[in-house]
């Protein structure tokens, strides 16, 4: 008797959690509908295009390897032709990036579509988005191969890096988008099969190369931005144990480690763009709550020594996103006129919280802004499919 009380009161638990979050996606759907709609039907007309139409002679990878450059490395005046040379915050425009914009537009082209179906229950937007998961994922011309290892590379200096895993959060919402499409039945059983696998793969790279352990032990942004993919894609293929392990980092390693006791976040703010990182961090383990928590294990209640919660952290940060002039702190070095723009955790913090003012706040922001460096720390653009 007492296993069924306990069995119905959780029942009873996850039918709320899920009621609530309904009313906050009908919510989105009621005030958005108009430029989601205007976005899928973008999308809905954009061909599939691959990081195989762009290569970079500096890379020592193949054309189906993924590339891109360290942003802030540059030529050293005193030795033209040696090593690049760091300035910290101060992206180098004559770096290689077309892989990044490719994987930004294709993510930014499935959230779309995802979006647009969610909003319209018009299954053609997900026919649109399967053609370009499959250029991605199996087609054998097009395809990318399930690995970074040549991602922010730097001449001179490192064929590639750990620290360029953070270059696959523009997957976040390609995978979620895949969800709903799987649910919605718009995946032959082959090609689910496929892309599963490329994703089985990935996370196999992620967890054992040497730079995704790098990257996992991090102790900024780029920690949480490991947990937050690896979360993301372990729960598409059903791995249950990585996504427990990403449960368990998040309590015991992300939260306790980088957060304040006030909510702040003292490692982006000790950087040369404060202001975007400390948005980017926010964003990245807010995403993750979102991601894992169940009604069983709810993140967004969870505390960490006993001061530390996610929603100390969006209450610490909310007033200098309503008000930046509010902004107490050194102003980011470059980019410091494009944010905020409409940041997740706003939105998630609403859901999760029943919060109306950071409803209200995240409605009056860009919701979509065309600036790359913004689409580069804003890998979650439609919070929809997320709720």
């Amino acid at each position: 008797m007492m296993r069924r009380i306990i069995i119905a009161g959780a029942l009873v638990l996850c039918g709320v959690v899920a009621q609530a979050q309904q009313q906050w996606r009908q919510r989105v759907i009621t005030d958005m509908s108009p430029a989601i709609l205007e976005r899928a039907a973008w999308a809905k007309q954009e061909a599939p295009e691959t990081i195989t139409a762009a290569q970079c002679s500096r890379s020592a990878g193949g054309k189906h390897d993924f590339y891109s450059e360290g942003d802030y490395w540059w030529p050293d005046p005193n030795n033209p032709d040696g090593p690049y040379i760091q300035r910290d915050g101060q992206s180098n425009p004559e770096n290689f990036v077309a892989h990044r914009l490719a994987m930004i537009r294709f993510s930014r082209i499935m959230g779309a579509l995802a979006a647009g179906y969610m909003a319209s229950q018009d299954k053609t937007y997900l026919q649109q988005a399967l053609i370009h998961a499959k250029a991605w994922f199996t087609d054998e011309a097009t395809r990318m191969n399930p690995n970074l290892l040549y991602a922010q590379a730097i001449k001179g200096k490192a064929t590639g890096r750990g620290i360029g895993i953070i270059d696959t959060i523009q997957l976040l919402e390609v995978v979620q988008a895949l969800k709903i499409m799987e649910k919605a039945g718009a995946i032959p059983p082959a090609d689910l099969a496929a892309i599963k696998h490329w994703f089985e793969e990935y996370l196999q790279w992620l967890t054992t190369h040497p730079y995704g352990k790098d990257e996992m032990n991090a102790a900024n942004n780029h920690g949480t931005c490991w947990v937050m993919q690896v979360a993301e894609f372990s729960s598409f293929v059903k791995n249950d144990t990585l996504t427990a392990f990403c449960i368990k980092r998040y309590k015991e390693v992300l939260l306790p480690a980088q957060m304040a006791a006030d909510g702040s976040f003292p490692l982006e703010l000790k950087r040369t763009k404060p202001y975007g990182y400390s948005l980017f961090n926010l964003d990245a383990m807010s995403t993750l709550c979102q991601i894992l928590s169940t009604p069983k294990d709810n993140l967004w209640k969870f505390t960490a020594d006993k001061v530390k919660t996610i929603s100390k952290g969006i209450a610490w940060m909310y007033p200098y996103v309503k008000d930046k002039n509010s902004w107490p702190f050194a102003h980011d070095v470059m980019y410091w006129e494009n944010w905020p723009v409409a940041q997740p955790f706003l939105i998630f913090g609403a859901a999760a919280y029943n919060n109306t003012d950071y409803y209200r706040t995240w409605l009056r922001l860009d919701h979509d802004p065309q600036v790359e460096e913004v689409l580069r720390n804003l890998p979650v653009r439609n919070p929809l499919i997320w709720l």
